[in-house]
């Protein structure tokens, strides 16, 4: 699978990553900062603490190596997370594969705000429910979902997607009465982000 403009980049599988301790901190807590209520976010939310994400942090942003999550997807569009080591210019960047393609293109990115296209609550599901276990790649679908949820720009989001967004949080080690102030503050700040507008054309459409 090509990506397409980075093959300049040092990428390196980051799959291994996602059961170290710190690793959900680093990947979500900035997008607890606005979520609309007192307690200030910490890493204890996702059962994590500040040495684990100080140390993870120093592997996740190693200009020398940029961690790359692939998150393939049966009968439809999967999506790969990069984060963007360069120096100067440290970021995630998010691409979407489609069948029939040889290449992975970026639809967004989050750089201390998110900017780019990005995904309703179904399209969300879609992918992280349907995992490809023939390609190499997340394969659980709670991994997937947390993976995939900063392309979340959708303010219509079912009742149902706050609980499973802390079953979800709880799984990945956080401790069930913190999960779920995370998964409420996670829900404020996407919220906040610009309507997705439905005359928009998806990108899963390959369009």
């Amino acid at each position: 699978m090509l990506l397409k403009g980075y093959d300049l980049g040092p990428l390196v599988p980051g799959e291994s990553l996602l059961v170290h301790p710190g690793f959900w901190s680093n990947y979500l807590l900035a997008m607890c900062s606005d979520g609309g209520r007192a307690e200030r976010p910490a890493p204890e939310w996702f059962g994590e603490d500040g040495a684990d994400v100080d140390a993870l942090s120093e592997v996740l942003f190693d200009p020398e190596l940029w961690p790359v999550f692939r998150v393939p997807a049966e009968d439809g569009p999967g999506a790969v997370v990069i984060h963007r080591n360069l120096d100067g210019d440290y970021g995630t960047d998010y691409l979407l594969t489609h069948p029939g393609r040889s290449y992975a293109e970026q639809i967004a990115s989050w750089d201390g705000d998110f900017s780019g296209t990005g995904l309703t609550w179904p399209e969300l599901i879609r992918i992280a429910d349907n995992p490809s276990l023939a390609a190499e790649g997340v394969q659980d679908t709670t991994t997937r979902l947390l993976l995939l949820l900063p392309l979340l720009t959708d303010q219509d989001v079912p009742e149902a997607a706050s609980a499973r967004l802390t079953a979800a949080l709880t799984a990945v080690g956080a401790p069930l009465n913190t999960a779920s102030i995370a998964a409420e503050h996670l829900l404020a700040h996407l919220a906040k982000r610009s309507r997705h507008d439905p005359t928009w054309a998806s990108p899963l459409s390959g369009s």
